[in-house]
């Protein structure tokens, strides 16, 4: 056990509470969570910063010592990289992504550059045992995801981003919902369900008014993938809707419909498909946009309510899209208030079924 100094705290290991001074240890577990001390042994000019627990991004340089999380990635426009099968001080390890993911990158995206490289220093300990020097490898979540937990919405509608790709708009869309629906008197609270731990989006929530936020990596997720997707939605859904209920929840899938974080997992969980009152897709340009519909109707059975993203960025794109697909198509940066009214109005619907329902007993 030794001491080390950081210069730098990715945002991954927030959960953790870590200080600038850490005790390390060579006994490093390759598992996805584990925080680890590396230092930097690259320089970069693109993708060269690091979100810190605070949402503040701050540059990386060559000598800068820090800590992040194991972990893998399955980014279209990014990094990709995967786990690590055995670790030791001295190996070396890259940043898969701003948000402090490290890993063994396996695809490099040319507009990026080479990920930095760094040295491995050796596992932070923590020390859960009162009044004992015992550590034991930090984690960035408390214990396991329980892979079958319960949806339990009380009746709070969610409204649900999804998009053809990373980059489709999704973000911009979520926190124009988040904007419009406050500004109309409604608590509004915000999520992101999947995708690569970075807060940013979550916090850019808040920043246009959400009450509360939560994003996967608060449950111990590093990536989502198939396997434990639909999990953390339903965790996550079931834990903000909890009183004080919020009036709307607004939920951003990560990454796209044909991905690896695993979108096409929670959209074939029938309790949350139930679960959203309406969805929203994000896309590039209008074949994207088409596509995305059919996935959506012929996959999930779900309707869109509007279509935005970059295929909405003129009137063109505006134009295709609601006279080929029969779709509202809103900017949500030029008419968000367009996009929010067909939203609001579908949250409406959806609160006079509920209340036809529960006063008629349930009967058609």
């Amino acid at each position: 056990m030794r001491a080390v100094t950081l210069d730098k705290i990715a945002s991954v290991t927030r959960g953790c509470g870590l200080k600038r001074e850490v005790r390390l240890s060579d006994e490093i577990p390759c598992e996805e969570g584990v925080v680890v001390a590396v230092r930097v042994l690259t320089d970069k000019t693109t993708y060269n910063q690091l979100e810190l627990p605070s949402g503040r991004m701050a540059q990386v340089k060559r000598g800068d010592v820090l800590a992040g999380a194991l972990g893998h990635r399955s980014a279209l426009f990014g990094y990709s990289g995967r786990l690590p099968e055995r670790l030791a001080p001295g190996d070396t390890v890259n940043l898969l992504n701003l948000g402090g993911v490290l890993g063994i990158c396996d695809s490099v995206n040319p507009d990026l550059g080479p990920p930095f490289a760094c040295e491995v220093l050796g596992s932070v300990l923590s020390f859960p045992f009162l009044g004992q020097r015992i550590g034991k490898p930090a984690r960035i979540g408390d214990g396991p995801l329980d892979l079958s937990p319960p949806l339990e919405t009380r009746g709070v509608p969610v409204v649900a981003l999804v998009g053809s790709c990373m980059s489709a708009g999704k973000t911009a869309a979520a926190c124009a919902l988040v904007g419009e629906l406050t500004h109309q008197g409604m608590v509004v609270d915000g999520l992101k369900t999947t995708g690569v731990s970075l807060r940013r989006d979550v916090l850019a929530m808040e920043d246009s008014g959400a009450r509360r936020t939560a994003i996967f990596t608060d449950l111990g997720v590093v990536s989502t993938t198939p396997r434990n997707a639909a999990a953390v939605t339903r965790t996550l859904l079931t834990r903000l809707a909890a009183p004080p209920s919020p009036d709307v929840l607004v939920v951003e899938l990560g990454d796209g419909l044909l991905g690896a974080y695993g979108v096409d997992a929670i959209l074939a969980d029938p309790e949350i498909r139930g679960a959203f009152t309406a969805v929203v897709l994000a896309a590039n340009d209008p074949v994207a946009a088409w596509g995305g519909v059919q996935i959506l109707r012929n996959d999930y059975g779900i309707e869109p309510v509007a279509v935005t993203g970059p295929a909405t960025d003129n009137l063109v794109g505006t134009r295709l899209i609601e006279e080929r697909l029969g779709v509202p198509a809103f900017n949500a940066r030029t008419a968000a208030s367009g996009l929010a009214a067909v939203v609001a109005a579908r949250l409406r619907r959806g609160a006079a079924a509920v209340a036809g329902a529960v006063g008629g007993g349930g009967g058609a």
